[in-house]
Parts: structure tokens; C-alpha cells; sequence
């Protein structure tokens, strides 16, 4: 999953304690979710779970605060207050040294 430009918020907090319960990030991302004809879960590309190096996360677009502003404000508030870590994937690269 391309996450450049994207906020990424990580199941980790910010003292390096993994996030429960394990489904959160499915959870958080179920709320702007649709069933399929074929009765399977659609995720909206604006609010994703996803896995980035064996840890659950969920991937923001930012479009996202002018489409369903208190969405985005509610996904940022939940993370602050669980002390996730919150970055975005661009910065992910730079810090790995890919640019």
C-alpha cells in the first residue's frame, strides 16, 4: 500500500507497548466500510487497516478532514489518546533513507 502523503497511525504506542485489542485498526476503519455484493467488507480508500512491518495500522488520506471532518477529528483524537504513534508515510521513507 502506497502510504506517501498519507497519515499513517501505528498499533504502537508511543512507549513501545503494542496497541489492543488486536482488531482496533479494522474497527476504526470498519466505520466508513460497505458490504460488497459478494458479502465481503469494503474498506473506503480514505480510512484503511493495513500492516507495515508486522504492525497493525490504520492509513489516513487527508481528504478525509474535508470530506467527513468529524471522522478525521474523531480517528486523530482516539490515536492522541492512546498515545499511537502518528506519522506520516512519506516521513517513514525519508527516515529509512528512500527517498
Amino acid at each position: 500500500m502506497n502510504t506517501d502523503g498519507k497519515i499513517v497511525i501505528e498499533g504502537v504506542t508511543q512507549d513501545g507497548r503494542k496497541f489492543r485489542p488486536s482488531d482496533w485498526a479494522e474497527r476504526m476503519s470498519g466505520v466508513l466500510s460497505t458490504f460488497g455484493r459478494d458479502h465481503r467488507i469494503h474498506y473506503s480508500p480514505l480510512v484503511q487497516p493495513t500492516t507495515i512491518n508486522g504492525v497493525k495500522c490504520i492509513v489516513v488520506d487527508p481528504t478525509l478532514e474535508k470530506s467527513h471532518p468529524e471522522m478525521f477529528s474523531h480517528i486523530l483524537s482516539f490515536a492522541r489518546n492512546n498515545n499511537l504513534t502518528i506519522h506520516r508515510g512519506d516521513e517513514q521513507k525519508k527516515a529509512a533513507g528512500a527517498e
